[in-house]
């Protein structure tokens, strides 16, 4: 028995003002080291000429914030270096979608969330019952997320289910794993949905390229 952490982001408002609301869970056993990945990642960043900064999806692809100084082909290489760092992790993900007419506020969300999260724990409850502890780690702490988050967790694994915000560095690199994938998984249905925009093309190109280069590297990693 040891201690599963569960690593979380979303895209999206929780009020159906946005077109998709997204939940992305990034799932790691204690046991299993990151620090060879650590290294690797590292060392490619400084091998690409790029800083050792923390990765933050949107603004990456924008250019603004701490990138707001590195051109398009050097966010380029970075977003390529995080994924392959993701890809060396001992990690796993799901992602919960939602398009904003089938929740339009923070209850309705909630609610849904749970559901599919129960839903998701009962088809994969050998592997999350192997574990004594869930810690849940959620900076941005959306109130719906959380809740829902804690309930399911609950209702189908019997265990607490604790929100932690302040994360060491090891958490909070998996932080920003679950902003990468919860980034891809978020374009692939604007590209799905014909609604990709000149900054996903301009850093992804097309919908061909952008599954075989991001997407499907990507879910090597589902749950």
């Amino acid at each position: 028995m040891g201690e599963l952490s569960i690593f979380c982001d979303e895209s999206g408002m929780q009020e159906g003002s946005s077109r998709f609301y997204l939940v992305t869970l990034v799932f790691h056993n204690q046991a299993d080291d990151l620090e060879a990945a650590l290294d690797s990642y590292r060392l490619s960043l400084a091998r690409r000429g790029l800083p050792d900064i923390p990765f933050h999806a949107t603004p990456l692809k924008r250019g603004h914030d701490a990138y707001r100084e590195m051109d398009l082909e050097a966010r380029k290489r970075m977003f390529v270096s995080f994924g392959v760092f993701v890809q060396r992790l001992p990690v796993r993900y799901a992602t919960f979608s939602y398009k904003s007419r089938e929740f339009g506020n923070a209850d309705r969300l909630r609610a849904l969330l749970k559901r599919d999260l129960v839903l998701f724990l009962s088809d994969h409850l050998e592997y999350f019952q192997s574990f004594e502890t869930v810690k849940v780690y959620y900076d941005n702490g959306q109130p719906a997320v959380a809740a829902a988050l804690r309930d399911a967790i609950g209702f189908m694994l019997a265990k607490d289910a604790y929100v932690y915000r302040d994360a060491n560095y090891r958490a909070f690199c998996l932080a920003q794993v679950a902003d990468y994938l919860c980034d891809v998984e978020l374009s692939a249905l604007k590209y799905e949905s014909h609604t990709d925009t000149a900054t996903d093309v301009r850093f992804f190109g097309g919908i061909g390229a952008f599954k075989r280069n991001y997407l499907k590297q990507a879910r090597r990693k589902r749950l």
